[in-house]
């Protein structure tokens, strides 16, 4: 900081000076400067020298203490040494320590948030709804990892509850409602009642039973959740064991669980707040089974919350991180012979009349799997939603941070300045972007999908299932591995509740296992596959994002004509290199099935295989949607060009990862493997200026992010250093326990202690 001192005192009253010296004579100041460095002086003597010593101007806003542009320091006639050092204090929290960084964007910030958002619509829509929650304290987060697990859940009911008024008071329609939600960020039975209890009413439910339950769920008369998955069977649905006999005397299921395996284990909201549940069970009648159905059942009753009889429920216990996940009552559930009527029993595509016949009814089976393209969809944006926020922290704290590299007394090196950072971070940036418009694009498939149900057109449904199962396997798992890695950029800081990375993390890595263990739908993927491979040659013209197949006599043949680095920036290139290496893994492991008489025996022994295929044809399907992306008109200055640069990273970025399979396939040759990584190198230096305002562009509140590393204005140290503090193990110098095990313990006393 360039600042000149110049220091007014009022000289009026001999007695009032000689005890401002005296005070000044014994206090320390210190000042935060805009590169992180920090001032102590002892008098106002030296203030001048001091600020000199700093080569950032001093921002700052709503402050009359700091003229930048005559350079000078003016205090207030009659202000006090005290004074000063709080205004200097409030003028830190002013500053813009990024702002030299954001000077330097290449494109419109504005726009680019339109573009990240889907719609200025929609970027309108969160960002009031996002300002909303950040500016109610009654929805402050900071907290809450310090709080136990009875406190941490009472304060999720509340703000829960809090929520629920103020959707009601602002009259908020429902996509008005799921973002307040979401920007509360706090995980709740809600989010289990809207999105899955619901939904599973809208989807198999009748007309009739809608029209009774669904006005209930609506005005949250009734809370309900989602009970699938049990103690001894998650992804393999049709090995659940609670079954639901019908008792033709009385015209009732009777739902049962007959072994301690089949306890109902893990859904949300069921262990404390649920009043209902959809609850899927083994249809039983005459003895006979029919698969599993879902039922609607009631768990507590509407006056005093107990469970009714025949139920055991309650919370299956704390969860992975601190906070994280344990705001939600995850639950155990046990039936024993609790009957329900007939008419709970979902009946949109099956029912069970009066008399105990099973019928279909003309509704088509495949609707329900519409329902699931849909949850995999959200899945898929809710991905890139949370590694974004990673990014976003890891990026901005990497230009915060600053270390080694110093010479001369100067400045030391911003960590975002290294390559190996670069290396790390901007291909999570690029995924970040990848996995927004790839769930854009899921977005309009699922629309697709509907229409072509509606119209009795199944002809994409099993490339859309497939598709779907895909792209949340691979999205989810790419995510939790990238939260985890923006952890290990922020170095040991990122280690700290309140850099928000670990809770962020142990949120979002379920997300690996609930709707569908990612292995599992990898190698659902890879059937897909198999029987695409397998159809090529009966006239059965591959559909969607297998489209590419109908080429494969091509792509065995393809050989990359790259020459040099530059090469690698077409489209087409790239495009052809990755459908090439999909094709080829695919048919590699459908020759090797073939070599086995029994195909279920080598599908297990080609289980890795078919997994790194699958694998492939995913990262196809994002690296072509976000090229699709690019032919889109995309206005605003240079917004166009950061995002051919992000796409190029994220492409190039999987071709460096997964060189063996390009190079073993034949797709490429080693020199072209290696122009790949020169040009990669060439575009984190094109992006680096442009980190941050590319993170900017998410357009989150630090209440949203929850971070002091990701403070929009930088201003880590000084707030890092006030956030230890709060920490209820400081409330006391002394701790509790020193007395009765440490002292005796520095006193040689161990043997009276009472341990």
């Amino acid at each position: 900081m360039n600042v000149k001192g110049k220091v007014v005192r009022n000289e009026s009253r001999v007695e009032d000076e000689r005890r401002k010296r005296k005070e000044e004579r014994n206090m320390k100041y210190e000042i935060f400067s805009s590169d992180s460095n920090v001032i102590t002086f002892s008098s106002f003597g030296t203030l001048k020298t001091q600020l000199n010593h700093i080569k950032h101007p001093l921002f700052y806003s709503n402050c009359c203490y700091c003229n930048t542009t005559q350079s000078s320091f003016i205090t207030e006639t009659k202000a006090t040494s005290c004074d000063i050092r709080k205004t200097l204090a409030r003028m830190e929290d002013s500053i813009d320590h990024l702002a030299f960084e954001r000077n330097k964007a290449q494109f419109d910030v504005d726009e680019m948030k339109i573009v990240w958002a889907g719609s200025r619509q929609d970027f309108e829509l969160s960002d009031r709804i996002s300002r909303l929650v950040a500016s109610d304290p009654a929805f402050r987060k900071d907290d809450r990892t310090t709080l136990g697990r009875k406190e941490l859940f009472k304060n999720t009911l509340r703000k829960a509850a809090y929520a629920w008024k103020r959707i009601n008071e602002l009259r908020l329609n429902e996509q008005e409602a799921y973002k307040l939600r979401s920007f509360v960020d706090q995980p709740a039975f809600t989010d289990l009642h809207w999105g899955m209890f619901v939904p599973a009413i809208q989807g198999q439910g009748t007309d009739e039973q809608q029209q009774k339950w669904l006005p209930l769920a609506y005005r949250m008369q009734i809370i309900g959740c989602y009970a699938q998955t049990e103690l001894g069977h998650g992804s393999n649905v049709q090995g659940l064991e609670t079954t639901a006999t019908f008792d033709p005397k009385t015209d009732e299921f009777v739902i049962h669980n007959p072994t301690l395996t089949s306890s109902k284990w893990w859904p949300g909201g069921l262990g404390k707040i649920s009043t209902h549940a959809v609850v899927y069970a083994r249809l039983i009648i005459g003895g006979e089974d029919h698969g599993v159905h879902g039922f609607i059942v009631q768990l507590r009753s509407l006056d005093d919350h107990l469970p009714l009889s025949g139920i055991t429920i309650g919370d299956i216990g704390m969860k992975f991180g601190n906070a994280a996940y344990n705001t939600m009552d995850n639950g155990v559930l046990r039936f024993d012979h609790v009957r329900i009527p007939r008419n709970q029993m979902l009946m949109r595509v099956s029912q069970v009349t009066r008399e105990g016949k099973y019928v279909h009814s003309n509704v088509p089976r495949q609707l329900v799997y519409g329902t699931m393209v849909n949850v995999r969809q959200k899945i898929v944006a809710d991905a890139s939603v949370a590694l974004s926020r990673a990014v976003c922290i890891a990026t901005r704290y990497s230009a915060v941070r600053r270390q080694f590299g110093s010479h001369n007394g100067g400045l030391e090196t911003q960590v975002i300045d290294y390559k190996t950072q670069q290396a790390r971070l901007f291909p999570l940036l690029a995924s970040a972007y990848a996995f927004r418009f790839v769930g854009e694009w899921l977005k309009w498939l699922y629309m697709d999908v509907t229409k072509r149900l509606q119209a009795n057109d199944f002809s994409t449904l099993p490339e859309a299932h497939a598709c779907t199962a895909g792209l949340k396997s691979l999205t989810t798992t790419a995510t939790a591995d990238g939260i985890e890695e923006c952890r290990k950029l922020c170095g040991g800081h990122g280690y700290l509740c309140s850099s928000g990375l670990p809770e962020l993390f142990a949120v979002y890595v379920p997300a690996c296992t609930y709707e569908g263990d990612n292995i599992v739908l990898l190698l659902q993927v890879a059937r897909y596959l198999m029987k695409t491979v397998s159809q090529l040659g009966s006239g059965n013209k591959p559909v969607g994002t297998t489209a590419y197949m109908a080429r494969v006599e091509q792509l065995m043949q393809y050989h990359s004509d790259v020459e040099k680095a530059e090469d690698w920036l077409k489209p087409n290139v790239v495009l052809e290199a990755f459908e090439a290496r999909a094709a080829r893994m695919s048919v590699a492991c459908a020759q090797n099935l073939s070599k086995f008489t029994n195909p279920e025996e080598g599908f297990q022994e080609l289980a890795a295989d078919l997994v790194d295929a699958a694998v492939a044809h995913c990262q196809l399907i994002v690296v072509s949607k976000f090229i699709e992306k690019l032919q889109q008109d995309i206005p605003g200055k240079g917004v166009k060009k950061q995002l051919e640069v992000l796409c190029s990273i994220y492409a190039l970025f999987l071709l460096h990862k997964h060189l063996g399979d390009f190079l073993s396939t034949g797709c490429i040759n080693p020199k072209q493997g290696s122009l790949a990584s020169e040009q990669l190198r060439n575009l984190y230096s094109q992006v680096r200026p442009n980190a941050i305002a590319l993170v900017d562009a998410f357009n989150y509140t630090d209440h949203y992010l929850g971070s002091i590393l990701g403070r929009y204005d930088g201003n880590v140290y000084p707030k890092l250093y006030e956030e230890a503090w709060k920490d209820p193990l400081n409330d006391s110098v002394v701790p509790d326990g020193f007395k009765e095990y440490i002292q005796p313990m520095l006193k040689q006393q161990l043997r009276n202690a009472r341990l």
